[in-house]
């Protein structure tokens, strides 16, 4: 099976419809599938629901697909760095889904694994746990949180080889490989392909049986969020 597309476009063809629940990988503009979401942008989908852990800046990330008005809601963590965010947020043009840190990459996580659901203490007596059920274990008292099964999921990885087996690198490793888990279709952008075999299994940070569509980026911006300099001593 050829899991590898000539584009960004071609890798999202005929998988991507108005109204779907994504995921997207990233840890601020670290590790974000970039090609993809401007391919997404592109291809012009609307309403969609995405999940990540943050909405990117205002040009770039998933900004771009709130420039273009295409998300209709959001289920974050962290969402500070984009003003275009708050200003549909507190417009009340855009939903959002607050979602602890933690939370949501074991929600990711749950859903790749076959979990529905799980117990957490993070949020108890907060806005959190409003809605949901509670339970107490051994004295202390717990949250349901619902496991998240997007429809489709964009990642960025370093590596892969033909069947799809990847290798991240530092910060990209934190949401990505949970995002990729959780899809029911995983497309990845990458930096490298190499052949199958040539990986050494340490090396492999998820398995290809995860990964449906590979694209290549051989050259992505990788964008710094916030450049900050120290100045040197006596200059």
């Amino acid at each position: 099976m050829n899991k590898i597309y000539p584009s960004a476009v071609a890798a999202l063809q005929g998988i991507m419809a108005d109204g779907q629940l994504i995921a997207v990988g990233g840890f601020g503009l670290c590790g974000i599938p970039e090609a993809l979401i401007a391919a997404l942008r592109d291809m012009g989908t609307q309403n969609l629901t995405a999940i990540s852990n943050n909405a990117g800046v205002d040009d770039f990330g998933l900004g771009l697909l709130l420039q273009t008005r295409q998300i209709k809601k959001m289920i974050s963590s962290y969402v500070g760095e984009n003003k275009e965010f708050e200003r549909q947020y507190l417009a009340g043009e855009l939903a959002l889904e607050f979602t602890p840190q933690g939370t949501l990459a074991e929600k990711l996580r749950a859903g790749g694994s076959g979990i529905p659901a799980f117990f957490t203490k993070t949020g108890v007596g907060t806005l959190v746990a409003e809605g949901k059920e509670t339970r107490e274990f051994d004295g202390e008292v717990y949250i349901m949180e619902r496991a998240l099964l997007p429809d489709v999921s964009l990642v960025k990885a370093w590596r892969a080889d033909k069947s799809g087996n990847l290798q991240f690198r530092y910060t990209a490793r934190n949401f990505n490989p949970a995002v990729a888990m959780a899809g029911k279709i995983c497309v990845v952008e990458v930096e490298e392909i190499v052949e199958t075999g040539s990986m050494h299994p340490d090396s492999v940070h998820l398995p290809g049986i995860y990964v449906h569509r590979i694209v290549l980026n051989a050259t992505p911006e990788k964008r710094i969020e916030k450049r900050t300099m120290t100045e040197k001593a006596g200059v």
